[in-house]
């Protein structure tokens, strides 16, 4: 991949920045980003489905006739299944759904994923996204001058910033997120990613190494 544009929020150029292809430029893996898709949206899946067997329905506790002599079946609760208020059988129990991954798979498809966006070339880093106070209008006139209006946004800071986050909550599709806590999910569900220079250096920093090994390098096929 080699240098990458960095442009103001003004959309005037601003330098250069040198990414690492292993990272920016990895293949793009639709099995990975499938498995850590679910793993997310199962963490937050509450688990709290339930319904109450025979033994937890109230009543039922004599038995509604004699055992032979009415000319009817045998019966030795009305809160057996196949009653009308009877319990269930087989029926969902609370449980929780959380699964894991390994830790270099959800990093490899965290890299499949921003390299996708890449790949789109829907991808803009700015060299920084200074803002006075809080104002939603600015960062919308921010967007408008990086041709992303009509886009869906998810904007990368290096650190927490107040004014950024609050500034852009209210506008439709777009998102605030820091580097630290950048996921498939939140790349996949949106079609632009605008990051600042300190965030795609932190997210380099994050991606590049594990332990004290360094990634193979894995050239796009």
């Amino acid at each position: 991949m080699g240098n990458y544009k960095v442009v103001t929020i003004d959309n005037t150029a601003a330098g250069s920045i040198e990414l690492a292809p292993a990272i920016f430029e990895a293949k793009v893996k639709p099995d990975l980003l499938h498995a850590e898709v679910r793993r997310q949206l199962a963490s937050r899946h509450a688990g709290t489905h339930s319904t109450k067997n025979r033994h937890a329905v109230s009543g039922g506790g004599a038995k509604p006739w004699r055992q032979k002599g009415t000319g009817r079946a045998r019966q030795g609760t009305t809160r057996a299944a196949q009653w009308a208020g009877g319990g269930v059988v087989f029926g969902p129990v609370p449980r929780s759904y959380v699964h894991s991954l390994p830790r270099k798979v959800r990093a490899a498809a965290l890299r499949s994923a921003i390299s996708l966006r890449f790949q789109e070339d829907a991808v803009t880093i700015l060299e920084d996204f200074p803002l006075e106070g809080y104002k939603t209008r600015r960062v919308v006139e921010i967007l408008g001058s990086l041709g992303l209006s009509e886009e869906s946004v998810l904007i990368v800071v290096a650190e927490a910033d107040a004014r950024v986050e609050r500034s852009a909550r209210n506008i439709p599709r777009v998102d605030v997120i820091r580097s630290i806590g950048l996921n498939v999910y939140d790349v996949l569900r949106h079609t632009r990613l605008l990051v600042t220079r300190a965030a795609i250096e932190a997210l380099g920093e994050r991606l590049q190494f594990k332990g004290r090994r360094q990634i193979r390098e894995e050239p796009v096929s």
